[in-house]
């Protein structure tokens, strides 16, 4: 029987040093209720992007999501330069025709694969949406170099064209809201996919990663370029870095932006 008691004691023992070898234990007091809101930065493989997430509870584990998003498209062939013979510091994009911004609205599902059990742990989740897309194309503007004599030129605000050859037809780029009265908007769907994962020490506040893949489709090519290359289906993976707070529905406080900044203690 002595054994058997300085056996079990010495399993306890071993037991308890692995879970502090873990993470420290986390003696916070938890939100049963656990909705979302977040932001996020976002790198695209095809351009930039800002993100608005809310996310409504079902179970433990699964949310609904509710997004809204903001971002641009970039094509593969842009480089950005300056004239080589006139000395400006007014850079351009040689061939581009449009800018087009995009604003996408949608909804989706969330699920945790693996809660977060101790402090400083890392929680895991997968999450998908759909929804619509519209492309806001605004045209770009450059300043052509239009030669009168050998020694003398002048400038004229125009878009690309075919009688535009070489980077030094031009100058540099116009201002950038010359063509807001020539915008065409283009809609379209979305489908996005990824994981998560979710590292805050704080039970109240989000810090999470996520890696993943988006799908746009258009019903026509979205005219970036002055090229034949120019997509109706844009596939792009993404990253991108989120933050937020959890919130309470019992504790309307909980959703005060000022959360964020608060610390256990």
């Amino acid at each position: 029987m002595r054994r058997a008691i300085i056996f079990l004691t010495a399993l306890c023992s071993l037991y308890g040093t692995s879970l502090l070898g873990q993470g420290e234990i986390d003696d916070q007091q938890r939100i049963f209720y656990r909705n979302e809101r977040s932001y996020a930065a976002v790198l695209q493989t095809d351009g930039y992007q800002l993100s608005y997430r809310e996310g409504r509870r079902i179970d433990l584990r699964n949310k609904v999501i509710y997004e809204i998003e903001f971002g641009m498209f970039r094509h593969p062939r842009e480089i950005r330069i300056t004239n080589p013979y006139y000395g400006s510091n007014n850079s351009f994009i040689f061939g581009k025709l449009h800018n087009p911004f995009y604003l996408r609205g949608g909804i989706g599902r969330q699920h945790e694969m693996f809660l977060k059990e101790y402090r400083g742990g890392i929680a895991i989740r997968y999450f998908y949406s759909g929804g619509a897309v519209l492309s806001v194309n605004k045209p770009i503007y450059y300043r052509v170099l239009h030669p009168q004599t050998p020694t003398s030129f002048i400038l004229k605000n125009e878009r690309f064209h075919d009688d535009i050859q070489w980077p030094y037809d031009i100058f540099g780029r116009a201002s950038f809201f010359r063509g807001f009265n020539e915008i065409t908007l283009i809609p379209g769907l979305y489908g996005k996919g990824g994981f998560n994962f979710e590292y805050s020490p704080d039970d109240r506040v989000i810090h999470a990663l996520e890696i993943g893949a988006t799908l746009n489709a258009f019903p026509k090519k979205i005219p970036i370029m002055a090229t034949e290359d120019n997509r109706a289906l844009k596939l792009a993976l993404f990253a991108s870095y989120r933050i937020g707070i959890i919130i309470d529905p019992l504790d309307p406080a909980s959703a005060r932006i000022r959360t964020l900044f608060l610390r256990n203690r």
